[in-house]
């Protein structure tokens, strides 16, 4: 009898430890979710607190687009995409022919207005010197006038003389008639020296007239300074500046995006024709919801993480500022919240995070990657904020 029983005994032994051990395990296995409860409720009472999070981040830079300046054909282009570029490196050359001639042109036109005030300058001489001639002029028909004029007054009293006389008949009529003549010849040249005067002056005035006019178009007497030569000049200037738009350059660092220009292509001006992005300069948008940025402000540490490298990379950074306004506020079709059947919506705005520059160096960026940010709002960097908001 006893041989039966003693299987059944093992059995119920076993059901027996197996049950202790369940009952240990799951003693265990509630003190660890107890622990895990404690220790997140530990941490989010003393730690969570200090810090604000988002996943809705992604990377940017201020790129700069390569616009030509003036329209010509494409002669060349010696970049491609995804190519870095250094600062001042030829991206892309255009036909110079034309410009080269209208650099020619504008030399030309320097030289021919630089003659042109030259004879200016030269006439200038010469209209003093015609000034002095009929001053001169004057002077001397001045000094016929006064002769001439005392040649008059001594025949007037001749002829009134030899009238008296002749009235007695001490005098013959020929000797008075001759008298009369010489008195009208008198006459005549002291009105003919009158005239000279006025016409003398008549000159010096019209001399001093056209060397007027002159030094209007000479006023300084300098030719570096003359307004024809400094127009011509200008333009000769342009000229080569438009030259050397031929040539586009590299503006800073980066690597060559969008490129949508090819050989012989005739561009216009102001076409976009590539992008440089300057990756040395590359920051985060971080878009927090309104009710996170309460306790944000610009100074306060950030660290993130990028989904390239993920969490064996941690970047340090630094709150830069806030947007003027939240996304929807500058999307193409602004929500128009006045409405009957409104519903709250919460927005975000988008904060600007600078990254350290030598971790950017290490671990390259590109524009427009996911982000992870989480903001140190504990305080701990007050006294280097940059500002507050």
């Amino acid at each position: 009898m006893s041989i039966i029983q003693a299987p059944s005994d093992a059995t119920e032994a076993q059901k027996n430890a197996l049950q202790c051990r369940r009952t240990k395990l799951l003693r265990l296995a509630m003190l660890g979710f107890a622990a895990a409860g404690l220790t997140y409720a530990g941490w989010t009472l003393f730690f969570a607190g200090d810090f604000v999070t988002t996943e809705n981040a992604y990377t940017a830079a201020e790129s700069a687009q390569i616009t030509p300046l003036i329209a010509g054909p494409v002669r060349e282009v010696r970049v491609s995409d995804t190519q870095f570029v250094r600062a001042g490196d030829v991206l892309v050359l255009l036909d110079d022919t034309d410009a080269q001639l209208n650099v020619a042109r504008a030399q030309s036109e320097v030289a021919h207005t630089e003659r042109q005030v030259r004879e200016l300058l030269g006439n200038d001489v010469n209209y003093a010197g015609q000034i002095n001639l009929r001053s001169a002029q004057i002077t001397a028909a001045r000094s016929d006038l006064s002769r001439f004029n005392a040649a008059y007054e001594k025949a007037l009293i001749d002829e009134r003389r030899r009238h008296n006389l002749a009235a007695v008949g001490a005098i013959s009529q020929e000797e008075l008639t001759n008298a009369q003549t010489r008195l009208r010849e008198a006459k005549a040249a002291l009105d003919q020296a009158k005239a000279s005067i006025r016409v003398a002056e008549a000159a010096y005035e019209a001399a001093k007239g056209a060397r007027q006019a002159n030094m209007a178009l000479v006023e300084d007497g300098s030719l570096s300074s003359n307004p024809a030569v400094l127009m011509a000049r200008a333009k000769l200037n342009q000229a080569k500046v438009n030259l050397e738009r031929t040539v586009l350059r590299a503006p800073f660092d980066g690597v060559i995006a969008q490129r949508v220009v090819e050989i012989g292509q005739q561009v216009q001006l102001g076409a976009r024709l590539m992008t440089v992005v300057p990756l040395d300069k590359i920051y985060v948008y971080a878009n927090f919801k309104e009710g996170q940025l309460k306790r944000v402000h610009p100074g306060q540490s950030v660290e993130l993480t990028a989904d390239i490298y993920g969490d064996s990379v941690v970047y340090k950074g630094v709150v830069v500022g806030f947007a003027g306004g939240s996304g929807s506020a500058f999307s193409a079709i602004p929500a128009q919240n006045a409405t009957g059947n409104w519903i709250k919506v919460v927005q975000r705005l988008p904060v600007r995070i600078s990254l350290d520059r030598d971790q950017i160096m290490q671990h390259p960026l590109r524009v427009g990657l996911s982000m992870q940010v989480s903001v140190d709002v504990s305080g701990k960097d007050e006294p280097n904020s940059v500002a507050k908001r």
